[in-house]
């Protein structure tokens, strides 16, 4: 009956959300286990496969996890022809013009089906199959013309199987469709790496850090939410290392910038929300906005309690133009803890003053 579905979509959800928890932790043999009972009582469920194929590849176990992605590819609705884009729309059988319905319908069979796809395409790399890696890749692209993680993924299968002209379109491609993620900059680096278009590979990997200053560490990251970009920047590592090409680091600088700038809007932005909170209490509840003053306070000290993670860098922000935040910020805590203790206005105004000064100078000096 109706009312047992959303039970039932509940316990898949459940299931689904402890999974990626224990594989963003590094668990994939625990996280395996609660798709496998997912998977026990659906066996078609195909989130659940694909997220169990995709598993199995960062525990490094490609024949299960091709095992698996064919499963999921089987389970996914099939691909919906469209016309092409430079022909005219074929009439229905009853002689009416196709609906936007049927370009919805292919979007959303291709949204589902190509984490699956791209799954069994790593797989078939980890394996050394390469004429098979290379046909998932063509199948990726027909279903995902206009999709940037499609033409991203089938260019980085392309590159590794069969590289050529088509790996770099698609690479490009990507970039176009989605010009703001370092993703797409990261495989056109890793296609232009492997075609010895080195210039080209150094400005695409570049792009990628300035969009994401952490995408040097990515080799570090583990669990499944980010399984490509891992992958996709280790092997761009391994290339440019065995082509004696220097690789691109984030720039150190701009790193601990970058971080103390977050903490100083972090403790601007919970500052100024207290003081506001506080000074609208204060009439009613002197007592109840004093008490909570040195909540907020208390909430600021649980923000700096870990202080080897940014006061090494502190100094040299500060004199690279973050002084005024970094000054702004301390007052607007030091004037909250001095309502709480003696109360008094024109200490919430000077907090609510210093913490606006602290939060703006923040976020403009970049």
């Amino acid at each position: 009956m109706p009312s047992d579905a959303v039970p039932d979509q509940s316990a898949a959800d459940g299931y689904l959300q402890r999974a990626h928890l224990l594989a963003e932790l590094g668990r994939y043999d625990e996280g395996i286990g609660e798709l496998t009972a997912l998977l026990a009582d659906e066996p078609g469920h195909l989130p659940a496969l694909t997220m169990l194929a995709r598993m199995h590849l960062a525990a490094d176990r490609p024949a299960e996890a091709l095992a698996v992605a064919e499963t999921a590819t089987a389970a996914a609705p099939p691909a919906v022809e469209t016309p092409a884009t430079d022909s005219a729309p074929t009439p229905a059988a009853d002689g009416a013009a196709p609906t936007p319905a049927t370009d919805a319908s292919a979007a959303g069979a291709a949204e589902v089906v190509l984490p699956a796809l791209v799954a069994r395409g790593l797989a078939l790399l980890d394996l050394e199959r390469w004429k098979p890696a290379a046909a998932t890749a063509d199948e990726i692209l027909a279903r995902g013309p206009g999709d940037a993680y499609a033409q991203r993924s089938a260019a980085a299968l392309l590159s590794a199987s069969r590289n050529g002209q088509a790996a770099l379109d698609a690479a490009w491609r990507g970039v176009e469709l989605a010009p703001e993620e370092p993703e797409a900059h990261l495989v056109l680096g890793l296609v232009a790496v492997r075609l010895q278009l080195f210039d080209l590979a150094e400005r695409a990997y570049r792009e990628a850090l300035r969009l994401d200053p952490e995408l040097g560490e990515a080799g570090q990251d583990v669990g499944v939410a980010r399984l490509e970009r891992r992958r996709y920047a280790e092997t761009l590592e391994h290339l440019t290392a065995l082509a004696d090409l220097p690789v691109a680091r984030p720039d150190p600088v701009r790193t601990v910038d970058a971080g103390v700038r977050r903490l100083l809007l972090s403790v601007a932005g919970l500052s100024l929300f207290a003081s506001v909170l506080v000074a609208a209490l204060a009439p009613a509840s002197p007592g109840a906005s004093r008490l909570f003053a040195v909540l907020a306070v208390a909430g600021v000290a649980v923000l700096l309690r870990r202080p080897a993670t940014w006061r090494p860098g502190l100094r040299e922000a500060m004199s690279r133009g973050l002084a005024v935040p970094v000054y702004g910020a301390a007052v607007a805590v030091v004037l909250l803890l001095v309502y709480a203790l003696v109360g008094g206005p024109w200490s919430l105004v000077g907090a609510i003053t210093a913490s606006v000064v602290a939060g703006f100078t923040a976020f403009t000096r970049r």
